[in-house]
């Protein structure tokens, strides 16, 4: 980072698009899985695609958190190391 808000800004939006996609990506495909499932199975059921898309999030979120929380925690160290950059 270059200390400008502009930079900050660029760095904060990329670790919180990085941080949500492998979450958002699994349910998406778990959901068109089973949306694909129900339409061939003439099933409209709401709970089919509810559960085992909440599954699977939970899921992702558990395996890859701890990589997730690293990216947020390096993005939130850098920020407060060169806090003196943005406060003057």
């Amino acid at each position: 980072m270059d200390g400008s808000f502009a930079s900050l800004f660029h760095q904060a939006a990329w670790t919180a698009i990085l941080s949500a996609l492998p979450i958002l990506v699994a349910a998406m495909v778990v959901g068109l899985v089973v949306g694909i499932l129900q339409t061939a199975t003439s099933i409209q059921e709401q709970t089919l695609s509810f559960v085992p898309k909440i599954l699977v999030v939970i899921l992702t979120a558990v395996l890859l958190g701890p990589a997730i929380f690293r990216s947020v925690l390096r993005l939130a160290l850098d920020v407060f190391g060169k806090l003196q950059n943005y406060v003057s």
